[in-house]
């Protein structure tokens, strides 16, 4: 015995010292696409016996469901039937990679192949410990990864931005993810530029790390899987072939990203033009003029302009120089900074000032004022072209390199010693004396000497001789250049300036506003035509200034309202007319209120409008029903007139007009509000001598059981002069409240004067009709009631009648009936006599049973079997029986 029981316990402190066996597999659900290829990787640990461990794969397409035999490291005849083709063509296969681990390989995924896989180890321990399979899942999805590549310009000039767009998308059907990646290729090398996700992580390749950081490549998400790689300021570089791949990965529960799917679409040849190829630059004396030769007249003003084109012109910082006779005269460095580079001593120094601005897009413009003899030369224009590499990082400047340089052909300047002369006067033909008169201002050149007979004048004019804010100008050409202030006003017709005479210039403000106040000058220039036939200004003299002033009044206006038709029946038709005075109002348009309102201290109502641009619209408060019976239009240039058709009662009460002036500043702009008023109240009274009406609701049962009919009858008389049958409809409405007295009313149906039935929505499952029985009576016939319908009803009506004196039909007072109270019951005895019924029946079906059960028992099974030997005395027996 105690040998025993030492065994025992050795046994036990071994079985607890030992380690219990472990099988694992790739950590699962696992997410993979149809056609793809699938790894599960499964190894044992803890294990007793042989080094070399052997394994065994089985699945089931549900947790719970047949396991089939897919492959074993040791059996090769171990797969099921519908499985061993593939089993033998490689498709599935296991692979060991160590002795105590496989991986079972599916070559290409089959929808049938989602389901639950099982991989077991059989036993080598000496003791039964652990677990010797282990399960995971695995989840085949449809290939639905699209790659959809837009391809990008094929020639794109250097120092321009190079956009690529990819869409990547996929059907999401389970907790997949995306990643987008651009790529160039040069050969047969493939470089990586960037990528994106699929956590929303951003990547780039080693050669252009530094170019991300800087800026110069740009990623921007779009919408609906559209992605845009913008690559900033491309060098000859930036060549190559451009892919996009798109990668569909899954999350597994040990932490990996898996790829399951990718698509590589190439998105076309990207060939970067240099800058040299296509950058051009031209001087000229104006933008218009490719004359090489300009003569100008001494203390003119020398103005060149220096043309610069190229594909990639944005892209470029330009270094712009002017040079006189091959020396530097002027400079703007890329940055916007000007450097003058004329000397200070010398011939040099006689030369005039010299400025250099930007005019617009690739536009320089030298100005020379005050020219001499020592200004005239060979002036041209040299361009150096920077760009910039990448972009700018957060930390310093750009880096930058010259693409390419240029100088254009020369302009030569001769400066000859004509100076033409003349006088200016600035006349005020039309002065305005209220706002929104015009106003005209002529300026006349005279005593005109030294102008050559192919020789023209331009004219500018400004609003302050202190300022040099022009108003606008006629060059040489004759061209209207406005200034920018002026600009819409003299492009709209407001404003207008002309030459009525080769010696005279008008200026004419077509409406004078009050910011208009105030002092002109004109100033007139000469213009000299060239040997080559351009026009170049030689001098310029400016008037003295002309006053444009007066009193300013405020204006006002009065509104006068008054009948042209009343109305004294109902039917009538009634018309009123809006007569507008004004003061101090030039040209205005006036839009129209019509209001109305039953008493002075009533509700206000728009009835219509009309806008200064005429346009009519109806008020909120007009019926639908009755716009064409309503007119308002204008009559005159200060009159308006509104016509009301066919009045009813509900239309007494008190008209009027709400009227405002409105001006524009000038043609083309919006209204502006000058001043308003209303008129006088006009007042529509009339008494009709109609019909009287009354109205009754009876029920014939104030309460029904469930599902029954209830019939609810709402009874309307006349008195008076009754119309006609065919004259007199009504409109009735049906009101539910559910509590005796309650305030809480809803409406259950209507039938309007068309007899067009409505029934609104209920919580009841009952339904309702309504029963027309003749002209004064309707009835409400709510179909299998419910204890939802009882309460309160009454129904409220208004009649409609044609009036015999207009022929028009009027509305009568709305009239509101008594209630009658409906009760639904419940049927206490229809509701118990089955289950009592049933309880009966089932008590003395069950006594009887027990009455026979208890028969039986006694004769069958209480009965003494043992013999007894009968007495032979009868009469013992008889008493005994």
């Amino acid at each position: 015995m105690d040998n025993c029981l030492l065994a025992l316990v050795f046994g036990l402190l071994t079985l607890g010292g030992c380690s219990a066996r472990v099988v694992k597999v790739s950590p699962g659900p696992l997410i993979r696409v149809e056609g793809q290829p699938v790894s599960i990787k499964c190894d044992v640990d803890e294990y007793g016996g042989p080094r070399e461990q052997d394994f065994e794969w089985m699945m089931s397409r549900d947790a719970n469901g047949q396991r089939i035999k897919i492959i074993s490291t040791f059996d090769a005849s171990y797969s099921h039937p519908s499985l061993s083709k593939r089993v033998a063509s490689g498709d599935i296969s296991v692979m060991r990679l160590m002795d105590n681990e496989v991986e079972l390989k599916i070559a290409e995924v089959k929808e049938l192949d989602a389901g639950f896989y099982w991989c077991q180890t059989p036993s080598t321990d000496s003791v039964i410990s652990g677990n010797y399979e282990a399960q995971v899942q695995l989840t085949v999805i449809p290939n639905t990864l699209t790659v959809s590549p837009q391809t990008p310009a094929a020639v794109v000039p250097e120092g321009s931005d190079l956009t690529l767009s990819c869409s990547v998308t996929r059907v999401l059907t389970h907790p997949t993810y995306l990643s987008v990646t651009w790529s160039v290729k040069k050969g047969a090398t493939s470089e990586e530029i960037l990528s994106f996700g699929p956590q929303g992580d951003v990547s780039t390749g080693s050669k252009f790390a530094r170019r991300y950081a800087d800026g110069g490549i740009r990623l921007v998400p779009g919408k609906n899987g559209l992605f845009e790689l913008v690559i900033s300021r491309v060098t000859s570089s930036d060549d190559g072939i451009y892919e996009c791949n798109g990668t569909e990965w899954t999350h597994e529960n040990g932490g990996k990203w898996i790829k399951i799917v990718e698509s590589t679409k190439e998105m076309g040849t990207v060939s970067v033009t240099p800058t040299g190829q296509s950058l051009s630059v031209k001087a000229s004396s104006s933008s218009s003029s490719s004359s090489s030769t300009l003569l100008l007249h001494p203390e003119s003003t020398l103005t060149l302009l220096c043309s610069v084109a190229a594909d990639n012109l944005p892209a470029l910082a330009l270094e712009v120089t002017w040079l006189a006779d091959g020396r530097d005269l002027i400079t703007m460095e890329r940055s916007g900074v000007v450097i003058s580079n004329a000397s200070s001593n010398g011939a040099q120094g006689k030369r005039g000032q010299a400025s250099l601005e930007r005019t617009g897009g690739g536009e320089y413009r030298l100005v020379v004022s005050r020219v001499s003899a020592e200004d005239g030369g060979a002036y041209a224009c040299r361009i150096r072209a920077f760009i910039e590499k990448g972009g700018r990082s957060v930390g310093g400047g750009g880096r930058w390199h010259m693409a390419s340089e240029k100088t254009s052909s020369p302009v030569t300047v001769n400066v000859s010693q004509i100076k033409p002369n003349f006088t200016l006067t600035l006349e005020a033909v039309l002065n305005p004396q209220v706002t929104a008169e015009p106003t005209e201002l002529a300026c006349h050149v005279t005593n005109i000497t030294h102008l050559p007979p192919e020789g023209r004048l331009g004219v500018t004019h400004r609003d302050d001789p202190q300022t040099s804010h022009p108003i606008g100008s006629l060059d040489g050409y004759g061209n209207l250049l406005p200034g920018p202030t002026y600009s819409d006003r003299l492009k709209s017709g407001a404003l207008s300036l002309t030459r009525v005479h080769p010696n005279t210039f008008k200026l004419r403000f077509l409406r004078t506003q009050e910011i208009d106040m105030g002092q002109y000058v004109c100033a007139v220039s000469s213009w000299t035509v060239t040997s080559q036939g351009d026009l170049v200004k030689t001098t310029e003299h400016q008037s003295s200034a002309q006053t444009v002033q007066w009193v300013t009044k405020r204006p006002s206006l009065n509104v006068v309202a008054k009948h042209v038709r009343e109305a004294s029946v109902g039917g009538a038709t009634f018309e009123m007319s809006c007569t507008v005075a004004t003061e101090n109002l030039g040209e205005v348009g006036y839009s129209v209120l019509i209001q109305s309102q039953e008493g002075f201290e009533s509700t206000v109502r728009t009835i219509m409008t009309l806008s200064p641009d005429n346009i009519m619209q109806h008020g909120g408060a007009t019926d639908p029903n009755r716009r064409d019976s309503l007119v308002l239009a204008k009559t005159g240039p200060a009159e308006f007139r509104f016509r009301l058709a066919g009045v009813q009662l509900s239309d007494r009460g008190f008209y009027w007009c709400d009227i405002t002036a409105w001006t524009k500043q000038q043609l083309g702009q919006a209204w502006t509000k000058v001043a308003s008023a209303e008129s006088n109240k006009v007042k529509i009274d009339f008494q009709e001598n109609g019909p009287s009406f009354s109205i009754g609701i009876q029920s014939d049962v104030n309460s029904v059981y469930p599902w029954e009919t209830a019939k609810l009858e709402c009874s309307l008389s006349v008195s008076g002069s009754s119309p006609k049958t065919d004259d007199l409809v009504y409109e009735v409405r049906w009101l539910f409240t559910r509590l005796r007295g309650g305030e809480t009313t809803t409406q259950v149906a209507s039938v309007d004067r068309f007899g067009v039935v409505k029934k609104e929505a209920r919580n009841s499952s009952s339904d309702i009709s309504i029963e027309r029985k003749d002209t004064h009576t309707y009835m409400l016939n709510i179909h299998g009631t419910q204890d939802s319908d009882s309460g309160e009803y009454h129904c409220i009506a208004t009649p409609w009648y044609l009036s015999a004196s207009t022929g028009a039909w009027t509305q009568a007072g709305e009239l509101t009936s008594s209630r009658v109270f409906l009760t639904v019951r419940f049927a206490v005895w229809e509701s118990l006599k089955l289950p009592l019924l049933y309880g009966v029946a089932a008590s003395v079906g069950v006594g009887l049973f027990s009455l026979v059960l208890g028969l039986v028992c006694a004769q069958c099974c209480c009965r003494n079997t043992a013999h007894t030997p009968r007495s032979r005395n009868k009469l013992m027996d008889l008493e005994m029986d």
